[in-house]
């Protein structure tokens, strides 16, 4: 591949805290619940990284069909890999879809397909967005994507969660919803080595008490997240 940001790129982990972070500035994400990916794509090339830099393109072929289809050709996104079930996210499901065996791999492909969700774009074309501020990134990833379809989802996302909250997604029966907030201004750092990008924050409950665990109404519908495509999250 000759991208502007390569592979393997070191994501950024969160910091969990206890609180949301005080004061202006921040953009606030749903913290979805399942295996996190960078993405890359140079024509008809497509390389999905883990979190700790293994492949995961044979996993999934049903995703690497609609990346083709539904993201620009020479692109960096950052995201996650999620498996929703009725009204909640399924990551037992997800992690059934490791298997070595290709056969198994096509079936389950068919029988549990899965979705992904980005949050961040790191390159489009020949330019690198790693310095570019989130906010910017932001915008630029709702164009790159605004007429991606399912199971290619962009994430919902607020800059006021106290006034308006955010439609945040389901995470693993039983489990409390998460937030991840970042810097409106935050810049990824340098590529093309293995840089960190946003400084996030990943709390386990806001400061008024735990989240709701129900997903709202429209936001998951079966396997695909339908309701998520479109690229309709921008930050409000």
């Amino acid at each position: 591949m000759r991208l502007p940001v390569p592979p393997p790129l070191e994501p950024m982990l969160a910091k969990r805290v206890a609180e949301l972070p005080p004061g202006e500035g921040w953009i606030f994400e749903p913290k979805w619940d399942g295996f996190r990916v960078l993405v890359f794509r140079d024509g008809d090339e497509v390389f999905i990284q883990s979190r700790d830099e293994k492949p995961l393109d044979r996993y999934f072929p049903e995703v690497v069909s609609a990346l083709k289809e539904r993201i620009p050709e020479r692109c960096v996104l950052d995201g996650e890999i999620v498996i929703a079930q009725g009204s909640a996210l399924d990551f037992g499901a997800l992690q059934m879809r490791l298997h070595p065996a290709a056969s198994r791999v096509k079936l389950l492909a068919g029988q549990i397909p899965a979705s992904v969700v980005f949050w961040d774009l790191l390159a489009l074309g020949d330019r690198s967005l790693m310095e570019t501020p989130f906010a910017e990134r932001r915008t630029a990833l709702e164009k790159a994507l605004a007429y991606a379809t399912p199971p290619v989802h962009v994430t919902p996302a607020t800059t006021d969660l106290r006034r308006r909250g955010l439609p945040l997604a389901q995470g693993r029966k039983g489990r409390r919803r998460r937030v991840a907030a970042a810097r409106a201004l935050r810049r990824r750092g340098l590529a093309p080595a293995r840089g960190r990008h946003r400084e996030l924050h990943r709390p386990e409950a806001a400061r008024a008490g735990r989240l709701p665990r129900a997903v709202p109404s429209g936001l998951a519908r079966g396997p695909s997240l339908a309701a998520l495509g479109g690229g309709r999250g921008r930050p409000r």
